[in-house]
C-alpha cells in the first residue's frame, strides 16, 4: 500500500488533489483507493491535512496516514508550523511548493536527511498556466512525477471527471507542466 499525505491550507485544495489523486488510481487504473481531509472548523487559511492511501487490494485500514511513503507540501510556511516531514519513510517522496532549490533545502537540518527532495515552484507555474495562486493539481503532478503513483494519463482523466469543463484544459495543462518537470530532475540525477 502507498499512503500520501498532503499538507495545505484551508481553502488552497489539498483535500482536492487528494481526491483526484484517489479517483485516477481507483477509477482509471482499477485499484483500491481512499482519500480523506483531517480538519476541523478551521477557516480559510488554517492549516489542514488531506490523506490518500492507493493498493493493489481492498484498503481496510480507515485510520489516519502516519508512516508516509509521499509527502506533498502545498505551502513552504507550513513547515514552520508542522513537522511536515515527521512519519516519512527513508525511502520516502517529498515535494514542497517552494522558489528554493535542493541545494538550500538540504542546508535546513529538517531537510537534510531527505534522500527524495522535489522542491518545485508551483505558484509560479500556477501564475503563469491558470493565472491564480492555486496550485493543488500543479503540485499532484510533481508527486505524480516524482513518485510514480499513478500514470499521468490517470490523473488528466481524473480531472476531466471532477472539475468543470471551464477548468479542465489548464489544469492538466499546469499538472502536465510540473509532472515533466520533475520527471526531467529525476532523469538527470
Amino acid at each position: 500500500m502507498i499512503e500520501i499525505r498532503w499538507h495545505g491550507r484551508g481553502g488552497n485544495g489539498a483535500f482536492t488533489a487528494a481526491r483526484l489523486l484517489g479517483h485516477a488510481a481507483s477509477i482509471h487504473e482499477g485499484k483500491a483507493a481512499q482519500a480523506f481531509p483531517s480538519f476541523g472548523p478551521e477557516r480559510r487559511g488554517a492549516p489542514v491535512q488531506g490523506f490518500t492511501r492507493i493498493a493493489e487490494q481492498t484498503i481496510t485500514d480507515h485510520s489516519q496516514v502516519y508512516q508516509c511513503d509521499c509527502v506533498i507540501v502545498l505551502d513552504e510556511t507550513l513547515c514552520d508550523a508542522a513537522d511536515t516531514t515527521a512519519g516519512l519513510k527513508e525511502s520516502g517522496v517529498y515535494v514542497i511548493n517552494t522558489a528554493r532549490s535542493a541545494e538550500e533545502l538540504r542546508a535546513d537540518p529538517r531537510f537534510s536527511d531527505i534522500k527524495n527532495l522535489f522542491p518545485i515552484d508551483a505558484t509560479q507555474i500556477a501564475l503563469d498556466l491558470l493565472g491564480a495562486p492555486i496550485v493543488n493539481t500543479v503540485l499532484l503532478g510533481a508527486a505524480v512525477g516524482a513518485a510514480d503513483l499513478v500514470k499521468m494519463e490517470s490523473v488528466e482523466m481524473a480531472i476531466d471527471d471532477m472539475m468543470g469543463e471551464s477548468l479542465r484544459g489548464k489544469n492538466k495543462t499546469a499538472a502536465r507542466a510540473a509532472f515533466e518537470k520533475v520527471k526531467e530532475v529525476r532523469r538527470n540525477e
